[in-house]
């Protein structure tokens, strides 16, 4: 398998990444914290195509992705079950007094799932720098970084595509590359979209383009705010154009909803200790604003997908919903080949 955009062997999919690592805070003033994206919400999507489709990396600028310590933690990989493995992980750690070691004895399937992942990471996505810890990690997941690390060291770095050489060679009529090989994109979320998916021209340039071809569209938890860039456009000369107007303007989206944002902020990683911690924006409320139809669960860790055919458009809400999400696009794939 390849991460070539040249390759034309097999079906393509195309990986989009956020290269973003410090996430600003509007509380406490002009500070930020580390982040980077989520491994588990990638995983699963990757696992499903990668006997049947080459996969194409990219980020916006180009740059290597960051890997978010925090989607390490053994509660992040239970998938449909994230809420109750939180609590009882929670309750194993903190009212059991249970160990590291003594946590993975008795979650063998999240370890399992966790080790397969990283294996999946290894294999196709190369080296790359990990996230540092930060006060309210899971403990657990910081007690592992170091040997991420070390797993990641001896490998080689990956040829990470920008999201602007793509448009360019899309465009470009002496180029065979093409958007409409994509079979679909898909792109994780953890914090790090916040910063270099939002109301980013080259962008909104690249969804505009995959969905004049045809080519379906996947978002998970922080990753649908690249919708608030479809607005955008670049014409011939680089030059960005907005249209208020555009194609993707009233379509159905899901994401992590605000009341779940706040929650972890005041308790989860992204807290600073002893700090009132509130983020520039949220995923949310800044989609409605942007004219989307936003359907959130009132508990923040349901599973929650949204299919959008008018739109090519499949979100999904988080971590917990990433095995349905990769379910949904391998059926609505299916149905697209026998037409």
């Amino acid at each position: 398998m390849t991460d070539d955009a040249t390759s034309i062997d097999r079906p393509k999919a195309l990986i989009v990444i956020s290269s973003a690592d410090q996430l600003p805070l509007s509380k406490p003033a002009d500070e930020s914290i580390d982040i980077g994206w989520f491994l588990v919400e990638l995983a699963a999507v990757m696992a499903r195509f990668e006997e049947t489709h080459d996969f194409v990396l990219a980020t916006p600028d180009g740059k290597v992705p960051t890997l978010d310590i925090n989607g390490m933690a053994l509660a992040m990989h239970g998938g449909a079950h994230l809420g109750t493995d939180t609590a009882r992980l929670a309750m194993q750690a903190d009212v059991l007094g249970f160990d590291f070691e003594k946590l993975r004895t008795h979650n063998p399937q999240l370890v399992a799932r966790r080790e397969s992942e990283l294996a999946l990471l290894r294999r196709r996505l190369g080296r790359m720098p990990v996230s540092q810890n930060l006060p309210k990690t899971d403990k657990e997941a910081a007690s592992i970084r170091d040997e991420i690390i070390a797993s990641l060291a001896d490998l080689p770095e990956k040829k990470w595509q920008s999201i602007g050489d793509l448009v360019a060679r899309h465009r470009d009529p002496d180029d065979d590359f093409s958007l409409a090989d994509f079979d679909f994109m898909y792109a994780p979320g953890g914090h790090a979209p916040m910063v270099d998916f939002h109301d980013n021209p080259i962008v909104g340039e690249l969804l505009n383009g995959l969905n004049e071809n045809g080519v379906l569209i996947g978002l998970i938890c922080h990753a649908p705010i690249a919708m608030t860039s479809a607005r955008y456009r670049l014409d011939a000369a680089g030059d960005v154009v907005v249209d208020e107007d555009h194609a993707f303007k009233g379509a159905h989206v899901t994401t992590v909803p605000k009341y779940g944002e706040l929650g972890m902020l005041e308790v989860g990683y992204p807290k600073i200790p002893g700090e009132k911690t509130r983020l520039t924006y949220y995923v949310d409320v800044a989609l409605e604003k942007a004219g989307y139809d936003v359907a959130l669960t009132l508990n923040p860790s349901a599973v929650k997908v949204v299919w959008d055919a008018e739109h090519n458009l499949l979100t999904g809400n988080g971590p917990q919903s990433v095995d349905a999400q990769a379910d949904r696009l391998i059926d609505i794939l299916r149905r697209r080949s026998t037409r």
